[in-house]
């Protein structure tokens, strides 16, 4: 009787474990090496960032982290993979302003619905600077809204493509200020500084990474920030600091696939947020043009709400469509 009623209460025992085990699917994770999609070619800034979050997020989960590079299509083809990937947390990517909140604005037709990725949480922001050749008569933004407004023919302004955030942070001063604009897209940066240096435009909008060298060495100057300020150029202040009612974020989140459990989703989080908090990687960030910016996924997934509908209504009156 002793030796069945042992076996019993054991039996108990491991049906309780297991079930709690079920319960927090966050208690043994991870168990094997995760996969973390970048959503750009190996070599570039977004490749080097993600290959330093996967490095330190190994080091605080005990975990080797695999990163895979899926370039094309803006980033929407590396979120596509994600979003199918099976929800157990051992898929994850790196996701950009564009791939969550750009994209359902210019494309009627997703591989995937960004509202319902697992959003982790936001790891960094990385500001769009508006820039000019130093012969502008212009050295700020209502300098160049007052230029726009005299010039016979609209200016014409370069970014690193159609439907870029370049793009679209012109069409919102054009749409804010009354301006006429004319973009000439550019297959990235450094082909929209060839212009700029060739004299072809005078006007550009690019990413901080892709403009901050031009800018410290003098070859040209920033006129604003269209989204945030940030460390590289503490001095230029922002759309809305110079009296354009925007004030847009603009970066980086770290996502899993729709259906994620919350467990495993809050433990990824919080070895972000310790992971941003290392003042080995805060310097490397700013280097690179990004500020460590922790936002945890809930609110992180609230922010990309409504950024959407700012952006479909910029898409909508500016008719920016990539289908």
């Amino acid at each position: 009787m002793k030796r069945g009623l042992h076996y019993g209460l054991l039996a108990i025992g491991m049906c309780v474990g297991a079930t709690a085990g079920a319960a927090d699917p966050g208690n043994n994770y991870p168990n094997r090496p995760i996969r973390l999609i970048v959503p750009s070619a190996a070599g570039g800034g977004a490749d080097a960032f993600g290959r330093l979050l996967g490095e330190q997020l190994g080091k605080r989960l005990k975990q080797s982290f695999v990163v895979e590079n899926i370039a094309g299509a803006a980033g929407t083809i590396a979120i596509g993979q994600l979003a199918h990937a099976k929800a157990e947390g051992y898929t994850i990517a790196l996701g950009t302003m564009t791939t969550t909140t750009l994209a359902p604005a210019v494309y009627q037709q997703l591989p995937y619905d960004p509202t319902k990725l697992a959003t982790i949480a936001r790891v960094g922001t990385s500001p769009i600077i508006l820039v000019a050749t130093n012969d502008l008569p212009a050295n700020n933004l209502p300098e160049l809204v007052e230029l726009a407004k005299r010039s016979e023919k609209p200016i014409q302004y370069g970014t690193w493509g159609q439907g870029s955030t370049g793009h679209f942070c012109a069409e919102v001063l054009s749409q804010k200020t009354g301006i006429k604009l004319d973009h000439i897209p550019f297959k990235g940066g450094a082909a929209v500084m060839t212009a700029m240096m060739g004299d072809v435009i005078k006007v550009g909008f690019l990413d901080i990474g892709s403009g901050t060298a031009a800018v410290k060495t003098g070859k040209i100057k920033a006129l604003a920030m269209c989204t945030r300020r940030t460390s590289n150029f503490p001095n230029v202040k922002t759309y809305k600091e110079q009296g354009v009612d925007f004030d847009q974020w603009t970066g980086w989140a770290m996502y899993a696939p729709p259906g994620t459990p919350k467990p495993i989703t809050d433990k990824l989080s919080a070895a972000l947020k310790d992971t941003l908090e290392d003042a080995s990687v805060k310097a490397k960030m700013n280097d690179w043009g990004i500020t460590p910016d922790y936002l945890g996924g809930p609110e992180q997934a609230a922010v990309n709400l409504r950024e959407i509908e700012v952006w479909k209504g910029v898409a909508k009156e500016a008719n920016i469509s990539l289908d």
